[in-house]
């Protein structure tokens, strides 16, 4: 169930640049007989190689670290999709030069991990110190407490901030009655460090997931077929009841994780269809350990909740993808003249030959980290998230066969780390 309707000034997605084209070309020149490419070779063979981010708050660093690896390894994404703080992660990614994308994301994440009350400076001493003690799980699990109950009491810096009444003392329908937290620094904030004339102009792509309050209906801010706003970045993060919905256009928006919390699946289904490499980076594992604690058990409930099983997902979409493939070399084989019009019109969207690689990554958590940890902002934690990233995206860059693309009869392929080991 999504909503369908494309803003005015459609325009079609855009392809792959002239650039990418050359550097094709320099990779097969590249090659050497018989070797695996590297990772950016291969990548420099799909018409498309999109970073997919999940939401999850503050976890969204690990996000950082996964695309700062990418960076460092020569990948350059031409499209860019997320929900909530995804969406915010891909908004910065998308909205600067190559060479300013790191830095961006590291101005963003330290000013955010900064409390915005007046215990701030405390806060931030006692994190100071905390960083010149050696690693200690008691510790950690001490300062991620700390961050959370930070980020509930005096909101984040250039985020958010608890409004000076609650919204229980209001009944107008207005974003007082209707959150506990004022985001309008999140505004200033996009407006500072993203440029959104790029992304509207000839940058690359960049989609966000956001849920439509009044239907129910789930919809993706394309900048393919739309010009992106800072209120498309912030509706799709706008998760209540903490925060309130964000006006488009005459309609109302949640946080798309409401939905689905995972834009693979917008990718893949886009038309028109294209080689694609996808690197799915997910703040939620679907699997774990069985609770022993109420702790425990809220810590789970979320991470199903926001997984959105994405393996289910690329399972559902391999098996339809091969299907397409197999009908349109099914057709290939049949004279035209003897398919009837009609029934080729048909089947026509079902036809397909185009391949997708999706390398996928998933955030481990940590021993200490407990259900809060979607709002724990502090930078001692932020930092942690984004150095399990680098790790993460260079063991998957460490297996450059995971790049390569797939054959056209095979069509789909997954590759994982954690799963592999």
């Amino acid at each position: 169930m999504k909503d369908r309707e494309a803003g005015s000034g459609s325009r079609e997605p855009k392809r792959r640049s002239r650039a990418g084209d050359t550097a094709a070309r320099a990779s097969k020149r590249a090659e050497t007989p018989g070797a695996t490419p590297s990772p950016a070779l291969s990548a420099a063979r799909y018409e498309t190689v999109a970073l997919v981010l999940q939401g999850g708050g503050a976890l969204g660093s690990y996000q950082c670290g996964v695309y700062e690896a990418l960076h460092d390894a020569g990948l350059r994404p031409n499209w860019f999709a997320g929900t909530s703080i995804g969406a915010i992660n891909a908004a910065i990614l998308a909205g600067n030069a190559p060479e300013l994308r790191i830095e961006r994301l590291r101005e963003f994440w330290n000013t955010i991990c900064r409390p915005a009350g007046a215990f701030a400076w405390p806060a931030n001493a006692l994190a100071a110190m905390a960083g010149w003690l050696p690693p200690s799980a008691p510790l950690d699990a001490w300062m991620n407490a700390l961050g959370a109950f930070g980020a509930l009491a005096q909101g984040q810096q250039g985020f958010f901030r608890p409004r000076p009444l609650p919204p229980f003392a209001f009944a107008d329908g207005s974003a007082a009655a209707t959150s506990f937290y004022d985001t309008g620094e999140l505004k200033a904030t996009l407006e500072r460090l993203v440029d959104f004339d790029r992304i509207n102009g000839d940058g690359v792509r960049l989609s966000v997931g956001a849920a439509n309050v009044a239907t129910g209906n789930f919809r993706y801010f394309d900048s393919a077929r739309e010009r992106i706003r800072p209120e498309h970045v912030m509706a799709s993060g706008a998760l209540p009841p903490a925060f309130p919905a964000v006006a488009i256009d005459g309609q109302h928006y949640w946080d798309g994780g409401l939905v689905s919390n995972t834009p693979l699946e917008y990718l893949l289904e886009a038309e028109p269809r294209t080689d694609t490499l996808v690197l799915q980076v997910d703040l939620w594992s679907a699997r774990g350990a069985l609770p022993k604690t109420m702790q425990d058990v809220l810590e789970r409930e979320k991470d199903i909740q926001f997984s959105s099983r994405t393996r289910l997902g690329t399972d559902t979409v391999a098996r339809r993808q091969r299907l397409r493939a197999a009908l349109h070399a099914l057709l290939q084989k049949v004279p035209a003249r003897d398919v009837p019009a009609q029934m080729l019109e048909d089947l026509r969207p079902w036809m397909c030959d185009r391949v997708f690689n999706i390398i996928h990554l998933i955030y481990q958590a940590k021993s200490y980290e407990e259900q809060y940890k979607d709002y724990s902002f502090g930078a001692a934690t932020m930092r942690e998230h984004w150095r399990s990233g680098v790790e993460d995206m260079r063991r998957s860059l460490g297996h450059p066969e995971f790049f390569v693309p797939p054959s056209r009869r095979v069509g789909v392929v997954t590759h994982d780390i954690h799963r592999r080991r």
